[in-house]
């Protein structure tokens, strides 16, 4: 089961594709236990730390969950979250691309934007142009939340390690997509990120104005080390949010195209008033 060393994706990507083909044939039921990170290494001849960033795109997607000192297990999926990737990438196949994000970091779309991107550098897409949003929290400014658990207060070191967090993956997603422009792959590609005060309970996703994908995020305790010292902070937990698709649809009164338009709404009253632009 070694990987096809022909296939230009990252090892990672192909090893979550994989395992997720084996997750939606059933192959593993929902309630299995997934072999651990040491045996899926040796299956697909990778390293360790492959499997486990196949593993978080599964996890991001809401395929899997971890179950502390049990292992990792297909999700039980009564509540039906909805995976964003597929999305994404069909996305990528229209002439114009829009994608809008409002959340914490920026992480997930990282994660899901990389394929289709590496799609265009190979020529398998060919959009003409490509605009990205990124809204996420001012890290200059105290949170609300995320905060410290005795007095909930706000935790400067917390916010300096979150920074760096949003900074790695929403520049990584400018320089990634600006770069495609660069290379004359697309007529136009822009990516823009803003800043904005509020501390962000949700995230959204606005892709080619015509779906939304929203999810709520969970609020968790957990204990961090900042500055050498151990600090247990209540946090955002975006691994945990599951995602529900709303889509525009011919009947304009309909549920899912008024979620869409009144998202669409309050993202651009959002980035048009009280959001600045992020500078590097």
């Amino acid at each position: 089961m070694a990987l096809d060393p022909d296939d230009p994706r990252p090892p990672y990507v192909q090893v979550a594709n994989a395992l997720r083909a084996a997750i939606l044939t059933k192959v593993f039921q929902a309630g299995d236990k997934l072999p651990s990170r040491t045996e899926l290494a040796k299956r697909y001849e990778v390293a360790p730390m492959t499997v486990q960033n196949a593993l978080r795109e599964l996890r991001d997607e809401g395929l899997i969950v971890s179950r502390q000192g049990s292992g990792v297990f297909v999700r039980e999926r009564t509540e039906r979250p909805v995976g964003l990737r597929p999305h994404i990438e069909r996305a990528f196949s229209a002439e114009h691309v829009r994608i809008d994000f409002a959340g914490f970091s920026g992480e997930t779309l990282h994660g899901v934007i990389s394929e289709p991107i590496d799609k265009i550098r190979i020529g398998r897409l060919t959009p003409q142009t490509i605009a990205v949003r990124m809204l996420v929290p001012d890290p200059s400014v105290p949170w609300s939340l995320p905060v410290t658990v005795e007095g909930l207060k706000d935790s400067p070191a917390f916010r300096e390690r979150a920074t760096e967090i949003m900074r790695r993956h929403t520049l990584a997603i400018v320089d990634a997509v600006t770069e495609l422009a660069s290379l004359g792959l697309v007529e136009k590609a822009t990516a823009e990120i803003r800043v904005h005060p509020a501390a962000p309970l949700f995230k959204l996703y606005l892709i080619n104005n015509e779906e939304a994908f929203f999810g709520y995020y969970p609020v968790r305790e957990h204990v961090l080390s900042l500055g050498g010292e151990p600090q247990a902070i209540y946090d955002l937990m975006g691994k945990d949010a599951i995602l529900f698709h709303h889509s525009i649809s011919d009947d304009d009164t309909s549920t899912g195209s008024q979620y869409v338009e009144q998202s669409r709404m309050w993202f651009d009253s959002m980035w048009t008033t009280v959001a600045r632009e992020y500078v590097r």
